[in-house]
């Protein structure tokens, strides 16, 4: 398992690396003094609802020492530094540890921003990780600190819930989607952040081969996966059948750096003997009692707060796993319980006059009907892939949006470096809206005709209509 886990621990460090550098591009546009939900703003609140003490637990955050634009990028810079260095394995402990604490202070901090399922996937298993890693400043191999076997196992038992859970809340839910075959029909041009090659998937081929995916993510997150709990044979051949799936979802989707935790997670159930690379025969050791302490408890609590299990026990059974909420170490996995069935997009528009309307143009967004969708992951564009939640709901409920329409009526710098460009050149409009519209990839013969990979149409205001004005925004019209 020498290799294995030199590989997992190196393809950690190029994770978190990805991570905070999408941060630092994002995160004073996101949560700085100017940008849409300041973090200062939101712990200071949480600090005047609950107190200190119990904020500093439900919020355990590095930006309670400060949330200036310059203590973001900080704490972002010295989350690089240290992924750098685990990638380079150099002293992979200690830069494991630091590069946690930073992701988790933006986690904490981030409100509508994070909260995501793989930020709490990345979490878990740096987490985790801190077992299985060797110590000291440079210690290759590790043959010296073979990795431990349930630190091994609880790696391994992540990757198995993300796939298994995944599949029971399918189960769960009841969506007639998923029971009809029909689930993958149009999910690759649903999802947050689609991509070229999915346009072809979902528009090149029969429906026969989408109900045959949605049968084999069935086989796949309920079955195969148990592989993993075999013998050496069958946990590589779970291996070799499961990775390419990883592949193709890569391909065909942006899910930022959620399907590259999986699919790395994944080396851990290979050996040495199998990589075929150099390596000194050792003992695998057993975890100190300390170790075994805290693992096992985070076992007990990700047992407790599975789909089906969590929701049936008494609060105070709950206990173990309430304890490591706040840490996001212990999590509940299941994606995709539920297929939406359309696609809508949340335009910003603003104008001089309240007639005309320009929109601002996004980065990585289906806008542009002639653009064609690319492959981002495993960067996240959160402010956009936020959007796209909030497409399918009420305004009321994603109130973030209407934050943004005054940043931008503000001319706030730093919400402004979010968008591909200002369309108002450094001066701010008069009125601001969010629009929204309806989205759908076009048809093979409607793209060879026009070369557009979208057809759209306008769904009406998605959030109010806002004026700049000397005493301050004005509301002037209501969806």
């Amino acid at each position: 398992m020498l290799w294995p886990r030199w590989i997992w621990l190196r393809a950690l460090g190029l994770i978190f690396l990805s991570v905070f550098y999408s941060l630092a591009f994002q995160i004073t546009g996101l949560i700085g003094p100017r940008g849409i939900l300041p973090a200062g703003e939101y712990l200071r609140d949480l600090r005047d609802a609950f107190g200190l003490p119990t904020s500093l637990w439900h919020a355990p955050s590095l930006f309670w020492l400060g949330a200036s634009d310059r203590m973001l990028m900080a704490v972002v810079l010295i989350g690089a530094a240290a992924s750098t260095l685990l990638a380079l394995n150099v002293a992979p402990r200690l830069c494991i540890a630091i590069a946690g604490i930073c992701f988790l202070a933006f986690v904490a901090a981030a409100q509508e921003f994070s909260g995501y399922q793989s930020d709490g996937m990345l979490l878990e298993a740096a987490f985790l990780s801190l077992f299985l890693a060797p110590p000291g400043l440079r210690p290759r191999l590790g043959a010296a600190h073979p990795p431990a076997r349930f630190a091994v196992f609880m790696l391994l038992w992540e990757w198995f819930r993300i796939y298994f859970e995944s599949g029971v809340v399918k189960l769960l839910s009841g969506d007639a989607q998923w029971r009809n075959l029909t689930a993958l029909d149009h999910y690759y041009e649903n999802g947050p952040l689609p991509s070229f090659v999915g346009w072809y998937v979902q528009q090149e081929l029969p429906h026969w081969f989408h109900a045959a995916a949605v049968v084999l993510v069935f086989v796949v997150e309920l079955g195969l996966v148990w592989l993993a709990f075999l013998p050496r044979k069958f946990r590589i051949a779970c291996f070799l059948i499961v990775s390419p799936f990883q592949a193709i979802i890569i391909l065909t989707a942006n899910y930022a750096f959620l399907n590259y935790i999986v699919l790395c997670l994944g080396v851990l159930l290979l050996d040495d003997a199998f990589l075929r690379l150099p390596a000194p025969a050792v003992e695998t050791p057993r975890s100190s009692w300390p170790a075994r302490i805290i693992l096992g408890w985070c076992f007990a609590a990700t047992v407790l707060v599975a789909p089906g299990i969590g929701r049936s026990l008494p609060r105070p059974l709950l206990w173990p796993a309430i304890a490591l909420e706040p840490l996001r170490i212990a999590n509940r996995y299941g994606l995709f319980a539920v297929m939406t069935e359309d696609r809508y997009e949340i335009e910003f528009q603003g104008s001089r006059d309240g007639a005309a309307w320009t929109p601002y143009p996004f980065r990585y967004k289906p806008q542009d009907s002639q653009q064609a969708p690319g492959i981002y992951a495993p960067y996240q564009p959160r402010f956009e892939w936020n959007l796209w939640f909030a497409s399918l709901g009420d305004w009321h409920h994603y109130s973030w949006v209407a934050r943004a329409e005054l940043t931008l009526l503000e001319g706030s710098p730093e919400v402004l470096q979010l968008f591909a460009a200002d369309p108002f050149a450094g001066r701010p409009p008069e009125y601001m809206r969010a629009v929204r519209w309806q989205y759908w990839f076009t048809t093979p013969e409607e793209k060879r005709r026009t070369g557009a990979w979208w057809k759209r149409q306008e769904m009406g205001l998605y959030a109010p209509v806002l004026q700049r004005t000397p005493g301050g925004p004005r509301v002037v019209q209501v969806p």
